[in-house]
């Protein structure tokens, strides 16, 4: 049960109130049982969930392993997962392809391993990707022949309005500052282009019901946990005009559904900790947790068709270049 604490915190980074809720507290999924806890906090004044304190970019930079990121690899196992995953993430690029142009150029802000990329190329929309990891900007270029840097919003390594369209999944809520990255987003948009962001959903059923068990939570990476009106708020602060909303993920909400149930069968997780297990074995782990997702199927369209999925995309244009 959520409490208010006495002592204030690190003030709200949106609205400055030092009031707070302690909602849980949790450990790094991928870390030690005995690893450093974190609060999940709600602000007393604007309601805006947060983790506080914030680690420090040093800090924080150590809780990313370095395959946090998803990397294909030549067994069975991994190639049945890059089928997959490019299976699922058409939905992503239909939804993108929908307002733009093909012979577009696009820009996938934190691409990984350049997968949503290779999946908008198919529609004849070109993408560059910039990612925080090297190593993934790297994959990108070598499995998927994307165009990839390193680099992070806002100062992108890139000329200014070069892209009629820039994608933001599942970045957002691991800035600190989603305004000044959203920002430097808009910077790289032609006038009349068009911004994709897509976050967790913090209102979400599974949410709700999981608390911290919910996948979406992932202590301590993600730093901002987003309801749809907090990323309208930020998407407005930034000077965008939301125009469309979708609240179902083929790709995110079953696959965090399944996560949150059965985090022991979670490829990333088991990658992560580098658990031992021979490729027949990690392919029976794989083809149980996909049946997993499967289940999980119509639960997560259930959530999504009353607004509350858990996970919410928007697409946005800068006011007045509509």
């Amino acid at each position: 049960m959520a409490h208010q604490d006495s002592a204030p915190m690190r003030a709200c980074p949106r609205c400055g109130d030092e009031s707070y809720w302690t909602l849980f507290r949790g450990l790094d999924r991928f870390g030690p049982p005995d690893g450093k806890r974190f609060s999940v906090v709600e602000c007393g004044g604007c309601a805006l969930i947060r983790l506080d304190p914030m680690p420090t970019p040093a800090e924080l930079a150590a809780f990313y392993p370095d395959t946090y990121w998803w990397e294909a690899d030549a067994t069975a196992s991994g190639r049945l997962s890059e089928i997959y995953r490019q299976l699922v993430l058409a939905d992503h690029a239909h939804f993108v392809s929908h307002s733009i142009e093909s012979g577009s150029l696009l820009l996938d802000i934190g691409c990984g391993g350049g997968s949503f990329a290779r999946a908008i190329g198919k529609r004849g929309i070109t993408a560059v990707g910039v990612d925080a990891a090297r190593r993934a900007a790297g994959q990108a270029l070598r499995r998927h022949n994307v165009e990839a840097v390193q680099g992070a919003a806002p100062n992108l390594p890139f000329v200014p309005h070069s892209f009629e369209a820039v994608t933001l999944f599942h970045v957002l809520e691991h800035v600190e500052d989603p305004v000044e990255c959203l920002l430097g987003a808009r910077e790289m948009l032609k006038p009349g282009g068009r911004l994709y962001v897509q976050v967790p959903n913090a209102a979400c059923w599974q949410f709700l019901l999981l608390g911290k068990h919910w996948s979406g939570v992932d202590i301590p990476r993600h730093l901002i946990h987003f309801r749809t009106e907090d990323l309208e708020q930020v998407l407005d602060a930034a000077d965008f005009q939301v125009e469309r909303r979708k609240f179902f993920s083929l790709r995110d909400n079953p696959a965090g559904l399944a996560t949150s149930l059965c985090p022991r069968l979670d490829p990333v997780l088991r990658r992560v900790r580098r658990v031992r297990e021979s490729p027949n074995l990690r392919l029976v782990k794989d083809l149980l947790y996909l049946a997993i997702v499967a289940a999980c199927v119509p639960f997560t369209l259930l959530e999504a068709a009353g607004a509350a999925g858990s996970t919410v995309m928007m697409e946005a244009v800068a006011r007045g270049e509509r």
